[in-house]
């Protein structure tokens, strides 16, 4: 960010830097190209499996590459390739549907560019800087939004991509930022990688630890008797169907919709707080009727109810969240979904003693 218009430099520096960054046009710092073009859906066909990778829009996202759904070149024709081949320090930019994503090619890769992503090839060879340029708010929702044209889709052609404005700072400050911007990132990409594991350890406990059965396939050691399977209503205590509604302005207590179950800010309204962070949320209507919540207290909407557990309210979240898409396919009404009227009187839990 700058700090006015008229000085060209960010809000926060790093010391011993003091020059105005220089606006300077895309074009004038950076090859700019489709490569391929239509050529390539003319000479090449594609394929699941090979050793020559197809990057298309939808593998370059917020600055990564998606190689999840990749397509390889299934042809040995590459006379009219030859200057599709991606170099180390490319950006790729995707310029027509989904606009405005980039993400740097490593090296030692075989890679050619397929339509709709074209290449952005800084001159000094600082890629990262203007990659990170390219992905800031600014540039995202301001300046790109600028130069798309639509006909059937939107698009940018090569001439106005070169025509972006773009702010620089020294190569020496360009890459002082490009590198602490860059260990933000492998932080980020090792904390996802973490959580991801973390999920498949919670799906396996889960499916371990929770049975259907007489005992689960892994226990602790000290417990050996059989586990007992109750209705769902005989392990409740209370049932309350929601009447809050978001009409209903106030300040009394928090307002449980799916907006706020699901992430969204809360709102009040003048209504009594009924459920409680230890109780059950079954979302009762609508789409996602089925969709189990825990750990909330407030005004419960009329879309939902609430369950109060005689026993370990935390285990039966976790095993109505095991079997959660049995409730989806087994336990609602067609068309517009519901929950069916009597699903706590032939929904099943087995249940271990309450210390296990």
């Amino acid at each position: 960010m700058t700090k006015s218009d008229d000085k060209r430099v960010p809000a926060l520096r790093f010391k011993g830097f003091t020059d105005d960054w220089e606006q300077r046009k895309l074009g004038e710092i950076c090859k700019v190209t489709k490569l391929a073009g239509f050529e390539f859906t003319k000479y090449v066909n594609y394929s699941n499996t090979g050793s020559i990778l197809a990057i298309r829009g939808i593998n370059v996202k917020k600055g990564k590459f998606n190689l999840q759904d990749v397509k390889y070149i299934d042809n040995s024709n590459f006379s009219r390739l030859s200057r599709s081949k991606l170099q180390e320090g490319d950006i790729l930019f995707t310029y027509v549907g989904t606009i405005g994503n980039s993400a740097i090619v490593p090296k030692n890769v075989n890679w050619y560019l397929a339509p709709n992503v074209c290449l952005i090839r800084p001159q000094d060879k600082n890629s990262s800087f203007i990659s990170y340029l390219i992905q800031s708010d600014r540039f995202q929702h301001e300046e790109i939004p600028k130069w798309i044209t639509t006909s059937s889709q939107p698009a940018l052609s090569m001439e106005n991509i070169r025509k972006f404005k773009i702010i620089l700072p020294l190569n020496s400050e360009q890459q002082k930022i490009s590198s602490l911007v860059s260990k933000i990132d492998k932080l980020i990409t090792l904390q996802q990688r973490k959580v991801t594991l973390l999920k498949r350890l919670k799906r396996t406990l889960l499916n371990s630890l929770i049975s259907g059965k007489d005992a689960p396939l892994v226990r602790f050691k000290e417990f050996k008797s059989n586990w007992t399977v109750f209705k769902l209503e005989d392990i409740v205590a209370k049932t309350i169907k929601g009447n809050a509604k978001a009409e209903m302005h106030g300040k009394e207590s928090i307002y449980l919709d799916t907006h706020y179950l699901n992430g969204g800010n809360p709102t009040k309204v003048d209504s009594p707080t009924n459920v409680f962070s230890d109780d059950i949320i079954i979302l009762w209507d609508g789409s996602q009727a089925g969709k189990v919540y825990h750990g909330f207290s407030g005004a419960l909407g009329s879309t939902l109810k609430s369950f109060t557990p005689k026993y370990s309210s935390d285990y039966l979240f976790q095993y109505l969240k095991k079997y959660q898409n049995k409730i989806f396919v087994n336990y609602r009404t067609p068309n517009i979904p519901h929950v069916i009227k009597d699903f706590t009187t032939i929904f099943k839990v087995n249940l271990p003693s309450t210390k296990e």
